[in-house]
């Protein structure tokens, strides 16, 4: 399964802060990511917060269309809450207020995977 990895920049010293912000996030209510039409896209199974000084990183393991993934993302009431609380701790601010910004960022926020390595899963 592939992972994505996203950063965002936060200012220095808030970083108890915006681990709050993630303690209560809301998760997707269902881990398919619906198709135009069609079968699913994508299929969410996973996703961590890590952060360091000004550089959080959320990690999405995932099965399928990357920017189906982004897109459906953009319309969940968690994520949206998640980005509208982060707003004042970031240093680099995120035009994540439209599908197609959040799209946007998104993919500029994007980490480029180097290498990805795993064992088969029954």
């Amino acid at each position: 399964m592939p992972f994505a990895a996203l950063t965002y920049d936060i200012r220095p010293g808030y970083e108890d802060e915006v681990a709050e912000v993630f303690a209560g996030f809301r998760r997707v209510g269902s881990p398919s990511v619906p198709g135009s039409g069609g079968p699913p896209a994508a299929r969410l199974l996973a996703t961590a917060v890590f952060i360091r000084d000004a550089t959080l990183v959320r990690v999405i393991e995932y099965e399928g269309d990357i920017e189906a993934v982004a897109r459906h993302m953009a319309g969940q009431p968690g994520v949206q809450e998640v980005e509208r609380r982060l707003k004042p701790y970031l240093r680099t601010p995120r035009d994540t207020d439209s599908v197609e910004g959040f799209v946007r960022t998104f993919r500029q926020s994007l980490l480029r995977c180097v290498t990805q390595l795993g064992v088969p899963r029954a």
